[in-house]
Protein backbone atom coordinates (compact mmCIF):
# COMPACT_ATOMS: atom_id res chain seq x y z
CA UNK A 1 0.00 0.00 0.00
CA UNK A 2 1.35 3.55 -0.97
CA UNK A 3 1.61 5.93 1.55
CA UNK A 4 -0.68 8.08 -0.22
CA UNK A 5 -3.25 5.40 0.22
CA UNK A 6 -2.37 4.95 3.69
CA UNK A 7 -3.15 8.60 4.55
CA UNK A 8 -6.48 8.64 2.23
CA UNK A 9 -7.51 5.73 4.81
CA UNK A 10 -6.75 7.75 7.52
CA UNK A 11 -8.66 10.76 6.31
CA UNK A 12 -11.79 8.87 5.94
CA UNK A 13 -11.63 7.62 9.26
CA UNK A 14 -10.97 3.61 7.61
CA UNK A 15 -9.98 1.15 9.53
CA UNK A 16 -8.56 -2.65 8.69
CA UNK A 17 -7.49 -5.74 10.48
CA UNK A 18 -6.33 -6.40 7.60
CA UNK A 19 -3.46 -3.77 7.00
CA UNK A 20 -1.81 -2.58 9.57
CA UNK A 21 0.38 0.53 10.44
CA UNK A 22 3.88 1.44 10.64
CA UNK A 23 4.04 4.73 13.15
CA UNK A 24 6.31 7.35 14.49
CA UNK A 25 4.33 8.62 17.48
CA UNK A 26 6.16 11.91 19.19
CA UNK A 27 5.30 15.25 20.09
CA UNK A 28 3.66 14.64 23.79
CA UNK A 29 3.99 12.56 27.10
CA UNK A 30 3.67 9.41 26.62
CA UNK A 31 2.53 6.83 29.46
CA UNK A 32 3.83 3.43 29.41
CA UNK A 33 1.91 1.82 32.29
CA UNK A 34 5.80 0.22 33.41
CA UNK A 35 7.13 1.06 36.02
CA UNK A 36 10.84 0.63 35.35
CA UNK A 37 9.76 3.27 32.11
CA UNK A 38 6.67 5.08 32.83
CA UNK A 39 7.29 7.41 30.04
CA UNK A 40 8.75 7.74 26.69
CA UNK A 41 8.97 10.40 24.33
CA UNK A 42 9.00 8.13 21.03
CA UNK A 43 6.82 4.89 20.26
CA UNK A 44 7.54 2.94 17.15
CA UNK A 45 4.95 0.11 15.58
CA UNK A 46 5.91 -2.01 12.51
CA UNK A 47 3.24 -4.58 11.34
CA UNK A 48 0.66 -3.52 14.25
CA UNK A 49 3.35 -4.21 17.13
CA UNK A 50 5.39 -1.78 19.13
CA UNK A 51 9.24 -2.26 18.19
CA UNK A 52 10.55 0.59 19.77
CA UNK A 53 9.75 2.80 23.60
CA UNK A 54 12.42 5.10 24.28
CA UNK A 55 13.78 8.49 23.75
CA UNK A 56 14.00 10.92 20.49
CA UNK A 57 17.80 10.01 20.52
CA UNK A 58 17.89 6.54 20.73
CA UNK A 59 15.43 5.75 18.19
CA UNK A 60 16.69 3.54 15.36
CA UNK A 61 16.40 5.45 11.76
CA UNK A 62 13.95 3.22 10.03
CA UNK A 63 11.66 4.14 7.28
CA UNK A 64 7.44 4.39 8.46
CA UNK A 65 4.92 5.48 6.62
CA UNK A 66 3.16 7.82 9.41
CA UNK A 67 4.21 9.95 11.47
CA UNK A 68 1.73 11.06 14.27
CA UNK A 69 2.85 13.96 15.55
CA UNK A 70 0.52 14.95 19.08
CA UNK A 71 1.41 18.52 19.13
CA UNK A 72 1.17 18.52 23.02
CA UNK A 73 -1.58 15.17 23.22
CA UNK A 74 -0.80 12.96 25.99
CA UNK A 75 -0.52 9.37 24.51
CA UNK A 76 -1.84 6.20 26.95
CA UNK A 77 -1.78 2.42 26.29
CA UNK A 78 -5.33 1.48 24.68
CA UNK A 79 -8.13 1.97 26.74
CA UNK A 80 -10.85 -0.84 27.11
CA UNK A 81 -14.18 -0.68 28.60
CA UNK A 82 -14.46 -4.12 30.85
CA UNK A 83 -17.76 -3.67 30.58
CA UNK A 84 -20.39 -2.47 28.20
CA UNK A 85 -23.20 -3.26 25.99
CA UNK A 86 -22.24 -2.34 22.19
CA UNK A 87 -25.31 -3.55 20.65
CA UNK A 88 -27.34 -1.28 23.13
CA UNK A 89 -24.83 1.33 22.86
CA UNK A 90 -25.86 1.22 18.77
CA UNK A 91 -29.53 1.36 19.28
CA UNK A 92 -29.30 4.74 21.41
CA UNK A 93 -28.54 6.24 18.86
CA UNK A 94 -31.06 4.83 16.77
CA UNK A 95 -33.83 4.93 18.92
CA UNK A 96 -35.94 7.39 21.46
CA UNK A 97 -32.80 8.08 24.03
CA UNK A 98 -34.48 9.84 27.43
CA UNK A 99 -30.90 10.11 29.22
CA UNK A 100 -30.80 13.07 30.97
CA UNK A 101 -34.59 13.47 30.90
CA UNK A 102 -34.58 16.31 33.88
CA UNK A 103 -38.41 15.36 34.78
CA UNK A 104 -41.43 12.70 33.83
CA UNK A 105 -42.38 15.98 31.92
CA UNK A 106 -39.25 16.51 29.68
CA UNK A 107 -38.92 12.66 29.16
CA UNK A 108 -42.97 12.57 28.13
CA UNK A 109 -42.19 15.68 26.10
CA UNK A 110 -39.80 13.39 24.07
CA UNK A 111 -41.86 10.75 23.86
CA UNK A 112 -44.44 12.68 22.22
CA UNK A 113 -42.01 14.63 19.97
CA UNK A 114 -40.74 11.25 18.92
CA UNK A 115 -44.16 9.49 18.43
CA UNK A 116 -45.07 12.47 16.28
CA UNK A 117 -42.37 11.80 13.61
CA UNK A 118 -42.49 7.93 14.20
CA UNK A 119 -46.55 7.64 13.55
CA UNK A 120 -46.32 3.76 13.12
CA UNK A 121 -45.30 0.59 15.08
CA UNK A 122 -44.24 0.02 18.53
CA UNK A 123 -41.71 3.11 20.15
CA UNK A 124 -38.68 1.67 22.12
CA UNK A 125 -36.59 3.85 24.24
CA UNK A 126 -34.46 3.69 27.40
CA UNK A 127 -32.36 5.92 29.55
CA UNK A 128 -35.04 7.62 32.03
CA UNK A 129 -33.92 7.84 35.43
CA UNK A 130 -36.08 9.36 38.49
CA UNK A 131 -33.71 9.62 41.38
CA UNK A 132 -32.80 13.37 40.25
CA UNK A 133 -36.68 13.54 39.00
CA UNK A 134 -38.52 16.51 40.83
CA UNK A 135 -41.84 14.37 40.91
CA UNK A 136 -39.70 11.65 42.90
CA UNK A 137 -41.50 8.75 41.13
CA UNK A 138 -40.84 5.81 38.30
CA UNK A 139 -42.83 6.64 34.95
CA UNK A 140 -46.45 4.83 34.97
CA UNK A 141 -48.48 3.46 31.91
CA UNK A 142 -50.77 6.55 32.17
CA UNK A 143 -47.65 8.84 31.65
CA UNK A 144 -47.19 6.80 28.97
CA UNK A 145 -50.77 6.37 27.57
CA UNK A 146 -50.99 10.72 27.83
CA UNK A 147 -47.83 11.54 25.83
CA UNK A 148 -48.77 8.80 22.97
CA UNK A 149 -52.36 7.54 23.22
CA UNK A 150 -52.82 4.11 21.92
CA UNK A 151 -49.29 3.43 21.13
CA UNK A 152 -47.15 0.62 22.39
CA UNK A 153 -44.54 1.65 24.15
CA UNK A 154 -41.58 -0.20 26.03
CA UNK A 155 -38.73 2.80 28.01
CA UNK A 156 -36.22 1.03 29.79
CA UNK A 157 -35.07 2.65 32.77
CA UNK A 158 -31.33 3.35 32.14
CA UNK A 159 -29.89 0.70 34.56
CA UNK A 160 -31.89 -1.65 32.12
CA UNK A 161 -33.72 -3.88 35.15
CA UNK A 162 -36.98 -2.53 34.80
CA UNK A 163 -39.14 -0.94 31.58
CA UNK A 164 -42.61 0.76 31.80
CA UNK A 165 -45.11 -0.18 29.54
CA UNK A 166 -48.17 1.69 28.35
CA UNK A 167 -51.64 -0.22 28.72
CA UNK A 168 -51.59 -0.50 25.19
CA UNK A 169 -48.06 -2.72 25.33
CA UNK A 170 -49.60 -4.15 28.45
CA UNK A 171 -52.90 -5.49 26.75
CA UNK A 172 -50.86 -6.96 23.78
CA UNK A 173 -48.64 -8.84 26.13
CA UNK A 174 -51.76 -9.61 28.11
CA UNK A 175 -50.62 -8.34 31.28
CA UNK A 176 -53.67 -7.83 34.26
CA UNK A 177 -54.03 -7.59 37.25
CA UNK A 178 -54.17 -11.18 37.59
CA UNK A 179 -50.71 -11.89 35.66
CA UNK A 180 -47.99 -13.17 38.34
CA UNK A 181 -44.56 -12.32 37.80
CA UNK A 182 -42.05 -14.58 36.76
CA UNK A 183 -39.64 -15.78 39.20
CA UNK A 184 -36.71 -13.15 39.80
CA UNK A 185 -39.29 -10.36 38.50
CA UNK A 186 -42.04 -7.80 40.05
CA UNK A 187 -44.81 -6.74 38.78
CA UNK A 188 -45.41 -2.92 40.38
CA UNK A 189 -49.47 -2.55 41.23
CA UNK A 190 -50.99 0.55 41.98
CA UNK A 191 -53.40 0.40 45.70
CA UNK A 192 -55.98 -1.27 43.76
CA UNK A 193 -53.83 -3.66 42.46
CA UNK A 194 -53.56 -2.77 38.84
CA UNK A 195 -50.34 -2.64 37.11
CA UNK A 196 -48.58 0.34 36.91
CA UNK A 197 -46.88 -0.44 34.30
CA UNK A 198 -43.60 -0.61 35.65
CA UNK A 199 -42.16 -4.25 35.28
CA UNK A 200 -38.66 -5.56 36.95
CA UNK A 201 -35.77 -7.65 35.97
CA UNK A 202 -37.24 -11.08 34.93
CA UNK A 203 -40.92 -8.98 34.66
CA UNK A 204 -39.43 -7.46 31.89
CA UNK A 205 -39.93 -10.87 29.47
CA UNK A 206 -43.38 -10.42 29.96
CA UNK A 207 -43.31 -7.67 27.17
CA UNK A 208 -40.11 -8.80 25.07
CA UNK A 209 -42.19 -9.83 22.50
CA UNK A 210 -43.45 -6.52 21.54
CA UNK A 211 -40.05 -5.89 20.82
CA UNK A 212 -39.67 -5.34 16.70
CA UNK A 213 -37.48 -7.51 15.69
CA UNK A 214 -34.72 -5.65 13.98
CA UNK A 215 -33.87 -6.67 10.29
CA UNK A 216 -30.06 -7.98 10.03
CA UNK A 217 -29.54 -4.24 8.10
CA UNK A 218 -30.87 -2.34 11.19
CA UNK A 219 -28.57 -4.85 13.10
CA UNK A 220 -25.95 -4.35 11.51
CA UNK A 221 -26.39 -0.72 11.14
CA UNK A 222 -26.71 -0.46 15.47
CA UNK A 223 -23.66 -2.22 15.53
CA UNK A 224 -21.38 0.72 13.65
CA UNK A 225 -23.40 3.04 15.41
CA UNK A 226 -21.88 1.39 18.49
CA UNK A 227 -18.40 0.92 17.46
CA UNK A 228 -18.50 4.60 16.20
CA UNK A 229 -19.51 6.19 19.30
CA UNK A 230 -17.22 3.97 21.09
CA UNK A 231 -13.89 4.70 19.15
CA UNK A 232 -14.61 8.53 19.70
CA UNK A 233 -14.67 7.94 23.01
CA UNK A 234 -11.15 6.58 22.70
CA UNK A 235 -12.02 2.78 23.91
CA UNK A 236 -9.86 0.91 21.67
CA UNK A 237 -11.72 -2.59 23.23
CA UNK A 238 -14.77 -3.95 24.52
CA UNK A 239 -15.93 -6.02 26.84
CA UNK A 240 -18.87 -6.95 25.77
CA UNK A 241 -21.58 -8.09 28.32
CA UNK A 242 -24.69 -9.74 27.94
CA UNK A 243 -23.23 -10.47 24.28
CA UNK A 244 -26.70 -11.67 22.05
CA UNK A 245 -25.48 -15.47 20.83
CA UNK A 246 -27.33 -14.90 17.58
CA UNK A 247 -25.12 -12.22 16.60
CA UNK A 248 -21.58 -13.29 17.67
CA UNK A 249 -21.60 -14.65 13.61
CA UNK A 250 -22.56 -11.06 12.74
CA UNK A 251 -19.77 -9.38 14.88
CA UNK A 252 -17.12 -11.87 13.42
CA UNK A 253 -17.99 -11.33 9.85
CA UNK A 254 -17.78 -7.75 10.20
CA UNK A 255 -14.18 -8.14 11.51
CA UNK A 256 -13.20 -10.20 8.76
CA UNK A 257 -15.16 -7.50 6.77
CA UNK A 258 -12.66 -4.90 8.41
CA UNK A 259 -15.96 -3.70 9.94
CA UNK A 260 -14.91 -3.49 13.59
CA UNK A 261 -12.35 -1.14 13.86
CA UNK A 262 -12.47 -2.16 18.19
CA UNK A 263 -11.36 -5.03 20.20
CA UNK A 264 -14.38 -6.98 20.90
CA UNK A 265 -14.26 -9.57 24.10
CA UNK A 266 -17.64 -11.47 23.74
CA UNK A 267 -19.23 -12.90 27.38
CA UNK A 268 -22.30 -14.31 25.91
CA UNK A 269 -25.95 -14.96 26.96
CA UNK A 270 -26.44 -17.83 28.90
CA UNK A 271 -28.84 -19.43 25.50
CA UNK A 272 -25.27 -19.48 23.63
CA UNK A 273 -24.15 -21.58 26.95
CA UNK A 274 -23.92 -25.51 25.19
CA UNK A 275 -22.73 -24.71 22.33
CA UNK A 276 -19.88 -22.56 22.90
CA UNK A 277 -18.75 -24.91 25.34
CA UNK A 278 -18.93 -27.78 23.18
CA UNK A 279 -16.80 -25.32 20.47
CA UNK A 280 -14.63 -23.82 22.98
CA UNK A 281 -13.24 -19.90 23.03
CA UNK A 282 -13.94 -18.56 19.23
CA UNK A 283 -11.19 -15.85 17.60
CA UNK A 284 -11.42 -14.33 14.32
CA UNK A 285 -9.49 -11.40 12.16
CA UNK A 286 -6.05 -11.96 14.52
CA UNK A 287 -8.45 -11.85 17.81
CA UNK A 288 -10.66 -8.68 16.91
CA UNK A 289 -13.69 -10.80 18.32
CA UNK A 290 -12.58 -12.76 21.10
CA UNK A 291 -15.71 -14.96 22.86
CA UNK A 292 -14.66 -17.19 25.22
CA UNK A 293 -17.13 -16.06 28.07
CA UNK A 294 -20.41 -16.69 29.52
CA UNK A 295 -22.39 -14.07 31.58
CA UNK A 296 -25.30 -14.98 33.97
CA UNK A 297 -27.02 -12.99 36.37
CA UNK A 298 -27.35 -13.35 40.23
CA UNK A 299 -29.69 -10.87 40.89
CA UNK A 300 -31.00 -7.17 40.28
CA UNK A 301 -30.27 -3.68 40.01
CA UNK A 302 -30.03 -1.14 43.28
CA UNK A 303 -32.36 1.65 41.63
CA UNK A 304 -34.97 -0.32 40.91
CA UNK A 305 -34.58 -2.25 44.25
CA UNK A 306 -33.94 -5.85 42.57
CA UNK A 307 -30.29 -5.93 44.17
CA UNK A 308 -30.47 -8.75 46.62
CA UNK A 309 -29.63 -8.09 50.03
CA UNK A 310 -29.30 -9.83 53.44
CA UNK A 311 -31.12 -7.14 55.16
CA UNK A 312 -34.53 -5.51 54.01
CA UNK A 313 -34.05 -2.03 51.89
CA UNK A 314 -33.21 0.84 54.65
CA UNK A 315 -36.51 3.01 52.36
CA UNK A 316 -38.80 -0.04 52.11
CA UNK A 317 -38.45 -2.57 54.28
CA UNK A 318 -40.95 -5.22 52.50
CA UNK A 319 -38.23 -6.71 50.54
CA UNK A 320 -34.96 -7.50 50.11
CA UNK A 321 -34.28 -7.47 46.35
CA UNK A 322 -34.40 -10.15 43.90
CA UNK A 323 -32.29 -13.25 42.82
CA UNK A 324 -32.34 -14.10 39.74
CA UNK A 325 -30.88 -17.71 39.68
CA UNK A 326 -30.79 -20.59 42.23
CA UNK A 327 -27.93 -22.80 43.64
CA UNK A 328 -29.28 -25.64 42.20
CA UNK A 329 -29.43 -24.43 38.75
CA UNK A 330 -25.99 -22.25 38.27
CA UNK A 331 -23.93 -24.26 40.01
CA UNK A 332 -23.87 -27.24 37.51
CA UNK A 333 -23.77 -24.28 34.80
CA UNK A 334 -20.55 -23.17 35.97
CA UNK A 335 -18.38 -26.49 36.12
CA UNK A 336 -19.72 -27.30 32.54
CA UNK A 337 -18.15 -24.03 31.86
CA UNK A 338 -15.19 -25.06 33.39
CA UNK A 339 -14.40 -28.16 32.42
CA UNK A 340 -15.19 -26.43 28.18
CA UNK A 341 -12.48 -23.85 28.90
CA UNK A 342 -15.29 -20.98 29.07
CA UNK A 343 -14.73 -18.28 31.16
CA UNK A 344 -17.73 -17.15 33.67
CA UNK A 345 -18.64 -13.65 34.40
CA UNK A 346 -21.80 -13.22 36.47
CA UNK A 347 -23.67 -9.83 37.68
CA UNK A 348 -24.07 -9.74 41.17
CA UNK A 349 -24.88 -6.03 42.75
CA UNK A 350 -26.21 -6.01 46.36
CA UNK A 351 -24.23 -7.91 48.97
CA UNK A 352 -26.16 -11.01 49.14
CA UNK A 353 -26.10 -11.38 45.79
CA UNK A 354 -22.60 -11.25 45.39
CA UNK A 355 -21.88 -13.67 49.06
CA UNK A 356 -23.93 -16.12 46.94
CA UNK A 357 -21.96 -16.01 43.51
CA UNK A 358 -18.80 -16.32 45.70
CA UNK A 359 -19.98 -19.10 47.21
CA UNK A 360 -21.43 -20.87 44.16
CA UNK A 361 -17.97 -20.40 42.48
CA UNK A 362 -16.49 -22.08 45.40
CA UNK A 363 -18.94 -24.76 44.92
CA UNK A 364 -18.03 -25.17 41.33
CA UNK A 365 -14.08 -25.06 41.53
CA UNK A 366 -13.84 -27.42 44.59
CA UNK A 367 -16.22 -30.16 42.27
CA UNK A 368 -14.32 -30.19 39.05
CA UNK A 369 -9.96 -31.23 39.52
CA UNK A 370 -8.10 -28.56 37.83
CA UNK A 371 -6.71 -31.27 35.56
CA UNK A 372 -10.52 -31.80 34.37
CA UNK A 373 -10.47 -28.20 33.41
CA UNK A 374 -8.63 -26.78 29.69
CA UNK A 375 -7.21 -23.68 32.03
CA UNK A 376 -6.18 -25.55 34.89
CA UNK A 377 -6.33 -23.81 37.87
CA UNK A 378 -6.48 -20.20 36.21
CA UNK A 379 -9.94 -19.42 35.20
CA UNK A 380 -10.20 -15.78 35.97
CA UNK A 381 -13.87 -15.86 36.98
CA UNK A 382 -15.44 -12.54 36.81
CA UNK A 383 -18.46 -10.97 39.05
CA UNK A 384 -19.48 -8.38 36.89
CA UNK A 385 -20.12 -4.99 39.42
CA UNK A 386 -19.44 -6.11 42.86
CA UNK A 387 -21.59 -3.28 43.76
CA UNK A 388 -22.53 -3.70 47.22
CA UNK A 389 -20.35 -5.71 49.52
CA UNK A 390 -19.92 -6.73 53.06
CA UNK A 391 -16.32 -6.38 54.74
CA UNK A 392 -16.31 -9.59 55.51
CA UNK A 393 -16.40 -11.15 52.13
CA UNK A 394 -13.77 -9.20 50.35
CA UNK A 395 -11.98 -12.24 51.17
CA UNK A 396 -13.59 -14.22 48.45
CA UNK A 397 -12.20 -12.05 45.94
CA UNK A 398 -8.53 -12.91 47.48
CA UNK A 399 -9.17 -16.70 47.98
CA UNK A 400 -10.45 -18.13 44.80
CA UNK A 401 -9.46 -15.45 43.15
CA UNK A 402 -12.54 -13.26 41.82
CA UNK A 403 -11.89 -10.54 39.06
CA UNK A 404 -13.93 -7.51 40.36
CA UNK A 405 -15.29 -5.91 37.21
CA UNK A 406 -16.76 -2.83 38.43
CA UNK A 407 -18.21 0.57 37.03
CA UNK A 408 -17.06 3.81 38.89
CA UNK A 409 -19.78 6.38 36.99
CA UNK A 410 -22.27 3.92 39.06
CA UNK A 411 -20.78 5.77 42.39
CA UNK A 412 -20.96 8.85 41.36
CA UNK A 413 -24.58 8.65 40.20
CA UNK A 414 -25.71 6.09 43.08
CA UNK A 415 -24.18 8.53 45.40
CA UNK A 416 -27.73 10.71 45.31
CA UNK A 417 -29.78 7.35 46.11
CA UNK A 418 -28.17 4.66 47.24
CA UNK A 419 -27.29 5.70 50.60
CA UNK A 420 -31.18 6.03 50.96
CA UNK A 421 -31.54 2.76 49.96
CA UNK A 422 -28.77 1.36 52.20
CA UNK A 423 -28.64 3.05 55.20
CA UNK A 424 -25.07 4.05 56.53
CA UNK A 425 -24.11 1.37 57.65
CA UNK A 426 -24.07 -0.96 54.28
CA UNK A 427 -21.58 1.88 52.66
CA UNK A 428 -19.06 0.91 54.08
CA UNK A 429 -18.66 -1.90 51.11
CA UNK A 430 -20.07 -0.07 48.94
CA UNK A 431 -18.46 0.56 45.50
CA UNK A 432 -14.80 -0.59 47.45
CA UNK A 433 -12.40 -0.08 44.43
CA UNK A 434 -9.62 1.06 46.66
CA UNK A 435 -10.11 -1.76 49.60
CA UNK A 436 -10.07 -4.64 46.55
CA UNK A 437 -7.34 -3.52 45.08
CA UNK A 438 -5.45 -2.88 47.90
CA UNK A 439 -5.70 -6.24 48.48
CA UNK A 440 -4.38 -7.16 45.30
CA UNK A 441 -7.53 -7.85 43.71
CA UNK A 442 -7.82 -7.11 40.20
CA UNK A 443 -10.48 -4.40 39.64
CA UNK A 444 -11.55 -4.07 35.90
CA UNK A 445 -13.24 -0.94 34.94
CA UNK A 446 -15.76 -0.53 32.83
CA UNK A 447 -18.64 1.89 32.14
CA UNK A 448 -21.82 -0.54 31.95
CA UNK A 449 -23.05 1.74 28.72
CA UNK A 450 -25.40 2.41 27.74
CA UNK A 451 -26.48 2.42 31.47
CA UNK A 452 -23.93 5.46 31.92
CA UNK A 453 -22.65 7.88 29.07
CA UNK A 454 -19.48 5.35 28.36
CA UNK A 455 -16.95 8.09 28.20
CA UNK A 456 -13.60 6.66 29.30
CA UNK A 457 -12.79 10.02 31.06
CA UNK A 458 -15.34 10.39 33.17
CA UNK A 459 -15.36 6.65 34.68
CA UNK A 460 -11.21 8.10 34.95
CA UNK A 461 -12.47 10.70 36.96
CA UNK A 462 -14.90 8.92 39.08
CA UNK A 463 -12.46 6.74 39.98
CA UNK A 464 -9.74 9.24 41.39
CA UNK A 465 -12.66 11.45 42.67
CA UNK A 466 -15.35 10.01 43.93
CA UNK A 467 -17.66 12.78 43.22
CA UNK A 468 -19.96 13.76 40.57
CA UNK A 469 -19.61 15.86 38.09
CA UNK A 470 -20.75 18.79 39.68
CA UNK A 471 -18.36 17.89 42.28
CA UNK A 472 -20.80 16.60 44.64
CA UNK A 473 -19.89 13.77 47.10
CA UNK A 474 -22.00 14.02 50.39
CA UNK A 475 -20.85 13.46 54.00
CA UNK A 476 -21.38 9.53 53.61
CA UNK A 477 -19.53 8.06 50.95
CA UNK A 478 -16.51 7.18 52.04
CA UNK A 479 -14.04 8.97 50.10
CA UNK A 480 -10.93 6.68 50.92
CA UNK A 481 -12.73 4.02 48.13
CA UNK A 482 -11.18 6.63 45.26
CA UNK A 483 -8.03 5.39 43.62
CA UNK A 484 -4.86 6.86 43.12
CA UNK A 485 -4.20 7.79 39.11
CA UNK A 486 -1.86 4.97 38.60
CA UNK A 487 -4.44 2.42 39.93
CA UNK A 488 -6.80 3.86 37.72
CA UNK A 489 -4.74 3.60 34.85
CA UNK A 490 -4.41 0.02 35.76
CA UNK A 491 -8.16 -0.63 35.53
CA UNK A 492 -8.59 0.40 31.95
CA UNK A 493 -5.85 -0.51 30.75
CA UNK A 494 -3.54 -3.77 32.06
CA UNK A 495 -6.59 -5.04 34.63
CA UNK A 496 -9.19 -5.37 31.61
CA UNK A 497 -6.27 -7.13 29.25
CA UNK A 498 -5.51 -9.71 32.41
CA UNK A 499 -9.32 -10.06 32.41
CA UNK A 500 -9.58 -11.28 28.60
CA UNK A 501 -6.11 -13.51 29.36
CA UNK A 502 -4.56 -11.17 26.53
CA UNK A 503 -2.12 -9.57 29.18
CA UNK A 504 0.96 -10.23 27.19
CA UNK A 505 -0.17 -8.35 24.34
CA UNK A 506 -2.16 -5.48 25.64
CA UNK A 507 -2.53 -3.25 28.60
CA UNK A 508 1.23 -1.38 28.49
CA UNK A 509 3.09 0.30 25.44
CA UNK A 510 5.97 -2.54 26.05
CA UNK A 511 8.11 -3.87 22.72
CA UNK A 512 6.19 -6.71 21.04
CA UNK A 513 3.00 -6.05 22.68
CA UNK A 514 0.13 -4.94 20.05
CA UNK A 515 -0.15 -1.40 19.15
CA UNK A 516 -3.23 -0.14 20.61
CA UNK A 517 -3.14 3.77 22.07
CA UNK A 518 -5.21 6.36 23.43
CA UNK A 519 -4.16 10.05 23.57
CA UNK A 520 -6.73 12.41 25.48
CA UNK A 521 -6.25 16.16 25.47
CA UNK A 522 -5.28 16.15 29.08
CA UNK A 523 -2.98 14.55 31.18
CA UNK A 524 -4.94 12.32 33.28
CA UNK A 525 -2.08 11.90 35.57
CA UNK A 526 -1.69 15.50 36.57
CA UNK A 527 -4.29 17.72 35.73
CA UNK A 528 -6.68 18.74 38.65
CA UNK A 529 -9.82 16.18 39.14
CA UNK A 530 -12.37 18.56 37.80
CA UNK A 531 -10.40 19.04 34.68
CA UNK A 532 -10.43 15.25 33.95
CA UNK A 533 -13.95 14.92 32.17
CA UNK A 534 -13.90 18.07 30.49
CA UNK A 535 -11.39 16.46 27.95
CA UNK A 536 -11.57 14.26 25.02
CA UNK A 537 -10.36 11.87 22.65
CA UNK A 538 -7.91 12.76 19.60
CA UNK A 539 -6.64 10.02 18.66
CA UNK A 540 -7.32 5.53 18.93
CA UNK A 541 -5.13 3.53 17.30
CA UNK A 542 -5.91 -0.03 17.08
CA UNK A 543 -2.83 -2.49 15.79
CA UNK A 544 -0.89 0.07 14.34
CA UNK A 545 -4.20 2.00 12.28
CA UNK A 546 -5.66 4.92 13.23
CA UNK A 547 -9.16 4.10 13.64
CA UNK A 548 -10.62 7.58 15.27
CA UNK A 549 -9.00 11.10 15.00
CA UNK A 550 -10.27 13.81 15.90
CA UNK A 551 -11.76 16.38 13.21
CA UNK A 552 -11.87 14.05 11.02
CA UNK A 553 -15.46 12.25 9.29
Amino acid sequence: MTRLALVTLLLAGAASTAQAQELRIHGGTIYTGVADQPTAEVVLVQDGRIFYVGTAAGAPDVEYAEDLDLKGAVLFPGFTDGHAHLDGIGWRELTLNLEGAASVAEAMARLTAWAEVHPAGPIVGRGWIETHWPEARFLTAADLDAAAPGRVVLLGRADGHAVVASSAALAAAGVTADTVAPSGGEILKDEAGQPTGLLVDAAEQLVSGLMPQADPAALREAYRAGFRVEAAYGWTGVHFMSAPWKDVPLMEAMALAGEAPLRIYNSVTPDGAAELIAGGPRSVADGRIITRAIKYYADGALGSRGAALFAPYADRPDTTGLMQITEQEIVPLYQAALKGGIQVATHAIGDRGNASVAEWYQQALAGVAPEDRPNGADVRWRIEHAQILRPSDYHWFQDLPIIASMQPSHAIGDLHFAPARLGDARLDGAYAWHSLADLGVIVVGGSDAPVERGAPLIEFYAAVARRDLQGFQGPDWRPNEAVDRATALKMFTLWPAYASFREDELGTIEVGKRADFTAFDVDLMTVPETDIPRGRALLTVVDGVVVYRAGQP
